[in-house]
Parts: structure tokens; sequence; C-alpha cells
């Protein structure tokens, strides 16, 4: 029997971010089909119910199947336009459920052809997303303003077949292995988006590796990540979503991870591989500890982890739960909001009404989110910030205790 509950009302009141939101996975379905048309890509479906019963699922086999949904989204994002569209909506649909603070994040190599370069392609989400700030803070200024960085994803794995972009790389580059051409493709992203955000007011604010993760290692981006280190751009990795601790351990002693992206198997002894640890649960027990003595935040995201991962029988089976009693520095996301169909008032409230939650860690965890944001702009100016967003915290929560009353 949980001890704490929350309305629905309050928890989209309250002030909140999400630091993990990948913005080809975000789109609304409306935009989707409208887009399709437009660019004549075709879909399995051009009714929004179709869609939902072929592609975006309330359920998933695994993985590889909830990873199919991006193959429509990021053919219909091939233009400056589609683009700033998608970046707009996101920022609007967040907005409208309370959201302050966005840190948007995808592939833009992805994205990238002969007609439409790196820095088109940044310049244009940063519009979408500029533009919707600029709105929802005219909205409403007695409420903290919205901000928003930009996060650049390097790809595990891919081919040629991924993108215009990675078929010219690859086929100028043919005495390269496919690992060889991955890492190239990483490490000339990393350089790209450090020049960008240096020569322009694009706000780019990290740096992640996403894709699939089994068999792809954290490590062999050291070059890429190294450099994003060495100018001081912040860093987080997708890592412990699809293999073990030892993923995780790569991410941050090799990535130099200031977050984690999803985590989940963080305290998985069994998957661990290297026959080296022998003593693989004070492996995790020392790991979990290092993460939490580092205050490395944790984007969780419990929908999405439900979904890619069957044998998670019940929500109560996730690790967040652990990840809570070990003191963790955690921050709810929603990973994909189309793709798993969820909001962060959503996740949220899986989250409240599937753990114990007291009223300062449900606190603490929405402010983490904020404090280990990769702010863009300086300290001085994102302590100023976070603590506007306290003081308004604080409001919404005394109003919402006067209403219990």
């Amino acid at each position: 029997m949980l001890e704490h509950s929350y309305s629905e009302s309050f928890l989209r009141a309250i002030p909140k971010t999400d630091l993990h939101v990948h913005l080809d996975g975000s789109l609304r379905l409306s935009t989707l089909i409208d887009l399709a048309k437009e660019h004549s890509v075709g879909l399995p479906s051009f009714t929004e119910s179709g869609m939902r019963d072929l592609v975006f699922k309330e359920a998933y086999a695994n993985l590889d199947e909830y990873l199919t949904g991006f193959m429509w989204t990021t053919a219909v994002m091939q233009t400056p336009e589609a683009l700033q569209r998608v970046a707009y909506e996101l920022a609007m649909d967040n907005a409208q459920e309370g959201v302050r603070y966005l840190e948007v994040r995808f592939a833009p190599q992805l994205h990238m052809s002969s007609t439409l370069s790196f820095e088109q392609v940044m310049t244009s989400v940063d519009a979408g997303l500029r533009q919707a700030a600029r709105e929802i803070t005219e909205q409403d200024t007695t409420i903290p303003p919205f901000k928003y960085g930009i996060i650049v994803c390097a790809m595990r794995f891919f081919t040629a077949e991924f993108s215009p972009y990675y078929a010219t790389l690859a086929a100028g580059l043919q005495f390269s292995t496919l690992r060889e051409i991955q890492q190239l493709a990483g490490y000339e992203l990393a350089r790209a988006a450090t020049r960008l955000r240096d020569t322009s007011d694009v706000q780019i604010v990290g740096f992640d590796l996403a894709g699939s993760e089994r068999g792809n290692p954290a490590g062999s981006h050291r070059k890429a990540f190294a450099h994003t280190h060495e100018n001081f751009l912040h860093k987080t990795v997708h890592a412990g979503e699809a293999y073990g601790p030892e993923s995780i351990f790569q991410a941050i002693t090799m990535l130099h991870a200031d977050r984690i992206g999803h985590g989940l198997h963080l305290f998985d002894a069994d998957m661990i591989e290297n026959p080296e640890i022998t003593n693989t649960h004070q492996y995790v027990e020392r790991l979990a500890n290092s993460i939490a003595e580092n205050r490395t935040t944790v984007e969780v995201c419990l929908t999405s982890n439900l979904q890619t991962s069957p044998d998670i029988r019940n929500i109560r089976e996730h690790s967040f739960a652990r990840m809570l009693e070990y003191g963790l520095s955690v921050t709810l996301c929603t990973d994909n909001r189309l793709v798993s169909n969820t909001s962060v008032t959503e996740e949220i409230q899986l989250a409240v009404n599937s753990f114990d939650i007291s009223p300062d860690q449900l606190r603490n965890i929405i402010i983490h989110g904020f404090k280990r944001s990769f702010y863009y702009g300086s300290y001085a100016e994102k302590r100023r910030y976070v603590r506007q967003v306290i003081d308004y915290y604080d409001t919404v929560y005394q109003d919402f205790l006067r209403k219990r009353r």
C-alpha cells in the first residue's frame, strides 16, 4: 500500500524537465502523417489509429520492434522546414503539461545529405525550439521561463542504408571496417558540435552515444568523447538499457559521462560478462555507490524500459526502486513521446503510483532534473534559474496542501 498520493493536476502544475527525449521519437502523429503526404513517404497507414495498431503500439516484443518506428519518423524529417516544425511542436507539447526545461536529443547525421548540411540541420531544430521558447515564456511571465538545450547524438551502430550521409561516408572509406567508419563518424560529429557551439548561438549543450548497445561498446568511441570532454561539452551516454553494468562503467570511465541514459540494468550482476570480474555483486555495489557519490544522474525512462524489456513483468521490478534506495540522483524522462505514447506527467504519475515516493523524494527528483541539466548559459545564470524553479515548486506544493485540507 503506497503511503503518498498526488493528483494529476498537481503533477501537471509543478515545473518539470525532460532531459532524455528523442526528437525523432516524439513527433505528433498527425504531423508525421502530414509530412509523409507532403514528401511522398509511404506509411503502413495514413490514419492515426492505423499507425497505432501497426507501428506505435502500447507494447513491443523487444527493442528491435520498438525501434522500427524511427524508420518512418526520420524519413519525413529531411528538410529544414520539417525539422523546425517538429522541434517547435515538441516544445509546445511539453509546455502544455508544465515542462519548463527541455533537452532535445537527436542524431544529425541521420538527416544530413548533399543538400542538407550539419549546420542547416542544427539551426533548423534550434529555430523551432527558440520560437517555441519565446512564445511559451511570453504567455505567462509569472512562472519560470521555458529553457531548452540540444544534445547531439553519435550512433553506436549504423550502415550505409541509415542515411545519405552514412552512405557517402562509407563509399569514401572503402578500405575501412564498419566499426572504424562508425568511430570516425562519431569523432567528426563531436568536432562539428563543438565548433558550431563556439561559432553560433545554436544551443548545443551536450553529446550523447545512442543506438544498439549490445555488441557496440561505449569504449569504441573514446576519441569522440575525449574531444567533447577537452572542449567542455557535457556528456550523457545511453548505457545499461540493453546491456549490463559493464556498459555503464565504460560510459563513466572511458567516455566521462556526466549523466547515464536509462541505467536500467545497473544492478544486474548476472549480466556481467568479463571473466576477470569474479565478485560480480561487489562490482555492482561499488559501481552504484560511485554513481551515487559522484552525483552521476540517471535519466530514468520507465514506460520505454517496460516496452523494450519484456523480462520486466511488473513495473515494481524496475531498478528505479533500488536507485532510490541507494540515494542516486535520478530524473524521470519520456525517451520518446510518440513511440512510447507517454508524457512527462504520465511518467511521474507512473512512478508515484508504483513506488512509495515521499513529498521530499518527489521534490528532489524534480529538482535534480533542473540542477543536473546541461543548462545553456553560465553557472551563475543556472543557479538563479534553479532558485526560481524551486521557489515556484514550493508555491505549487503549498497550494496543493491547502486544497487537500
